[in-house]
């Protein structure tokens, strides 16, 4: 990441074993890289939980990348973060990631809840967790994306 942050695709890739893609690189993604450079820095046990890239199998192509916000918290409940590279959406690669995120918070005996935040402009992620449970639960004010619905889902999928 600290790679990525430096805009240094070529080192990043090396790192992660795997040709990353430019969106990588791209403006919108270096504040996600900051933003995780400085809690891994502060959380060291927050990295088996945060960003990971997406591969596709067997072609081993990147189509974007996806994790938890970080590790669940006193309550049991992680957030889902997902991006698919826009070279690569409406092929299904959102839904996929989000039913493998959740099948792991399904795994993680500590996770009892998965959130999900999207703005309520944001069509293509609202249709994206229609399907899978979630329930809205709130709203919130993000600095960064501004308004936001809350959703949440009991992590083993039942309510």
């Amino acid at each position: 990441m600290t790679a990525l942050l430096a805009g240094d695709l070529a080192a990043a890739s090396a790192e992660a074993a795997v040709a990353l893609t430019d969106y990588f690189v791209t403006d919108d993604a270096r504040w996600l890289w900051r933003i995780r450079v400085d809690q891994l820095a502060t959380d060291p046990d927050s990295a088996r939980w945060i960003v990971r890239a997406v591969v596709t199998e067997p072609e081993g192509v990147v189509v974007g990348h996806a994790g938890f916000h970080g590790p669940p918290d006193g309550a049991g409940m992680v957030e889902v973060a997902y991006s698919v590279d826009p070279v690569h959406r409406r092929q299904g690669y959102a839904r996929a990631m989000l039913a493998a995120l959740l099948r792991r918070a399904a795994t993680e005996p500590e996770v009892r809840t998965v959130r999900a935040s999207i703005s309520p402009d944001n069509v293509a992620s609202l249709a994206t967790i229609a399907g899978f449970g979630f329930v809205k639960v709130g709203e919130q004010w993000d600095e960064e994306d501004g308004l936001e619905i809350i959703f949440e889902r009991p992590a083993d999928g039942r309510r």
